[in-house]
């Protein structure tokens, strides 16, 4: 390692430990509390839960069983503000560290391209911020699947599930990144490139979170039964909320038009207005990959434009 590289490393040597750090305090973390959750399980305790929404409780009282799934969740926490962090804190300094002091004017006296001075500290960047989300992503994974889409753990749809785990995750670190490198780059001032950065992941992130709850980029599947005959169960489905009856020309009336669960009120109902089926729009758990890749597209497609806008603006700025 040497030249624009080895000057690379060494202004970002600190970030790679730091993030060795939080990956092995997470695994540490995971391998102990997952051995609990198998531990709890293997206790018969759960053994008579059946999978689905609904709580599971005590054989002698009430009380829901749960599994401890916080520190799940806290992880799941974590990565979603990932984005921010590394976008305040490696993105934001990458350029603008050496802009604020004018370094950068020594290194490219020296022989060093603007390309190469950029290139090489963004891919080494890069190369961490994928390791890290990576692994974290992974970790969250393996710890959670043995309580997944229980109602005593964590279901795919929650979001420290659904945007906490998967690629989606990865693809969001690297639009922080992404992100606060073209901060540093155009403001200039580290600190208020950091302040940029999260303003402009933390409306990524709920933008995210908002796509997820719309389900506009992953349409609902729509569960019909006919007649007054029971919907079918919604298992570990998320649930839009949007449930109704149809009518024999197709048409979609709400559902509070006729609201009896079931049994002759409900069959008089629907005789008399002329419904012959209900339904409900949920999304299956097979959804969960279509929400990662989707997240990914769109992500890691506003990190690829960030990073365009970046290479092309440096010759202007720097």
């Amino acid at each position: 390692m040497k030249g624009s590289l080895w000057l690379a490393w060494r202004q970002q040597r600190a970030l790679f430990a730091c993030g060795a750090a939080v990956l092995a305090v997470a695994a540490v973390l995971a391998a102990s509390y997952r051995s609990g959750i198998l531990d709890d399980l293997r206790s018969g305790l759960f053994d008579h839960c059946a999978p689905g929404p609904l709580y599971c409780t005590r054989p002698d009282s009430p009380a829901p069983l749960f599994l401890d799934v916080e520190p799940l969740k806290l992880l799941g926490g974590f990565n979603i503000v990932l984005p921010v962090l590394i976008g305040m804190f490696w993105g934001a300094p990458l350029l603008g560290r050496d802009r604020e002091l004018g370094t950068h004017r020594m290194v490219l006296s020296q022989g060093v391209s603007r390309t190469e001075w950029f290139t090489t500290r963004f891919a080494l960047a890069a190369a961490g911020t994928v390791t890290v989300s990576g692994g974290l992503a992974l970790l969250f994974h393996w710890w959670w699947e043995p309580a997944a889409n229980r109602s005593y753990g964590l279901f795919w749809y929650e979001a420290t599930a659904l945007t906490g785990s998967g690629p989606g995750t990865v693809a969001a670190a690297l639009f922080g990144l992404a992100a606060g490198t073209l901060a540093g780059l155009l403001v200039r001032r580290v600190l208020s490139a950091m302040a940029w950065t999260i303003l402009v992941t933390a409306a990524a992130t709920a933008l995210v979170q908002w796509l997820h709850r719309s389900r506009l980029l992953v349409p609902p599947h729509r569960y019909v039964s006919s007649g007054w005959q029971p919907k079918p169960p919604m298992g570990d489905k998320w649930s839009t909320g949007r449930y109704g009856l149809i009518t024999a020309s197709g048409r979609r009336d709400d559902v509070l038009n006729c609201p009896f669960p079931s049994g002759a009120e409900l069959r008089e109902c629907m005789t008399h207005h002329g419904y012959v089926a209900r339904f409900y729009e949920a999304s299956p758990a097979g959804d969960y990959w279509a929400f990662q890749w989707t997240d990914t597209a769109v992500l890691g497609g506003l990190a690829l434009a960030l990073t365009a806008v970046t290479v092309l603006l440096l010759r202007r700025r720097v």
